[in-house]
């Protein structure tokens, strides 16, 4: 069986707030994650920094949040 029940989602989800968090903090820039996750227009700005940075991981740990954090407000 090869699935991952809803709890074990919203870790991982949690492991990538943290993880961008100091990404972000590693760049120079501190993150709320609170409000990452409440503030449509802060992430949206947050998410923006990230892809300009040189930082692979950075970059394709926004992609990923942003995703889920699109999902979780529709």
């Amino acid at each position: 069986m090869n699935c991952i029940s809803p709890h074990e989602r919203q870790a991982l989800e949690l492991v990538d707030v943290v993880d961008f968090k100091w990404l972000m903090a590693h760049e120079g820039h501190h993150v709320n994650t609170e409000r990452l996750q409440t503030d449509r227009d802060y992430a949206v700005s947050c998410f923006a920094t990230a892809a300009a940075s040189p930082v692979d991981a950075l970059r394709n740990t926004a992609q990923r949040l942003s995703r889920q954090l699109a999902r979780t407000t529709r």
